[in-house]
């Protein structure tokens, strides 16, 4: 069995949430409105995403974001609920190709398509480790 052979087209999944202060453009950017920034609507999209296919990958798999194409349609405010939906429409032998939506109570308030892959957690945390240990040591031995 490989590490993706439950994932199918058609798998979703959503991700609901209330937007808060900390949630808005307001927040991380001074003189900004305080409505739902982009980055946390496309971060809630991709969770939805990765949870879509999670419950499919063999132990020791997750999915990783590789790609994202979003239009924020509207603005929504804080204390609206949110829904961020994410449908699998193609697999690939190295990706995952999704379908996505953030709706609040009235519309659809974003939409793109998403792409994540595949990955071994332990190689893939090992291949990043290894870099930031080298990192360190470089660090170490330009301080001394």
């Amino acid at each position: 069995m490989s590490e993706s052979d439950e994932l199918a087209v058609g798998m979703s999944a959503e991700k609901y949430v209330t937007i808060t202060r900390e949630m808005t453009i307001g927040h991380f950017v001074a003189g900004m409105p305080y409505v739902y920034a982009t980055p946390m609507m496309v971060l809630h999209m991709e969770m939805a995403a990765g949870s879509a296919v999670a419950s499919a990958l063999a132990v020791g798999f997750v999915s990783v974001g590789m790609e994202i194409n979003v239009r924020h349609r509207a603005a929504a405010a804080i204390g609206d609920s949110v829904r961020a939906i994410a449908q699998v429409t193609a697999i690939d032998a190295r990706s995952v190709f999704f379908r996505i939506e953030a709706w609040n109570d009235e519309r659809r308030i974003g939409e793109g398509t998403h792409r994540r892959g595949i990955v071994n957690v332990r190689e893939f945390e090992k291949r990043f480790g290894v870099r930031e240990a080298s990192l360190t040591h470089q660090l170490t031995c330009e301080g001394s």
